[in-house]
């Protein structure tokens, strides 16, 4: 299979779920059991941020031991982050803006890159480059489901993958949206139960967000 049609299908697995799961790490030793609470909580996938020091190492971890949940790196800032998160077992990247030297090197490359877009012409950029997946970050600051349902009409073909202030709470108003293919955050690995490596709390959320997708979708 080429790589270009398994970035299809990893975009068709995470439209799926419809929850991109938002992970930053406080240690290398909790990425293993954090990544099988994904998994059993019907989540299997994990956005791993390049906000902590512990991202690389966690990716290995996770990459070589949970091979059921689908690896991304998330805040992904340059182009070495990029090779750094590819080399250590992600099929995508997510980037906070739209940097046009990571996205580049992504489409070079053949990596699947949701660029961070914001405002129409973030969103542009990304359109002239033949992508129609994009991150929208921060959602909520940024008009949430107001400006999406208005970026609908210049750009109906684009999918977006909201960020930023998306939580339970709202998630049935962004999932709603035929321009939103997932949803992103960290309300599926809620950080009090993080800090206390309470696993069963975080199947528990992922088990949540779950359902609210299945009653949408």
């Amino acid at each position: 299979m080429s790589i270009a049609r398994t970035n299809e299908k990893t975009i068709a697995y995470l439209g799926e779920l419809g929850i991109v799961p938002l992970v930053t790490l406080h240690s290398v030793e909790e990425a293993v059991p954090l990544a099988r609470a994904l998994e059993e909580g019907g989540v299997p996938v994990a956005e791993v941020t390049f906000r902590s020091p512990y991202a690389i190492e966690g990716m290995k971890a996770i990459a070589a031991e949970v091979p059921g949940v689908t690896l991304v790196a998330g805040t992904v800032h340059d182009v070495d982050q990029a090779k750094a998160a590819v080399e250590a077992g992600c099929v995508g990247l997510v980037t906070p803006s739209f940097d046009e030297a990571v996205v580049d090197w992504a489409l070079a490359n053949d990596v699947l890159v949701l660029p961070g877009t914001a405002v129409p012409s973030d969103v542009e950029k990304a359109y002239d480059r033949g992508l129609r997946h994009v991150k929208f970050f921060p959602a909520e600051a940024y008009g949430g489901v107001k400006t999406l349902k208005a970026l609908n009409g210049p750009f109906a073909d684009v999918r977006f993958l909201p960020t930023g202030g998306v939580s339970l709470a709202n998630a049935r108003d962004y999932l709603s949206l035929e321009n939103v293919f997932a949803i992103g955050g960290s309300f599926p690995v809620p950080s009090e139960a993080q800090k206390a490596h309470d696993w069963d709390a975080i199947v528990q959320a992922c088990k949540d967000s779950r359902a609210v997708v299945e009653q949408v979708r």
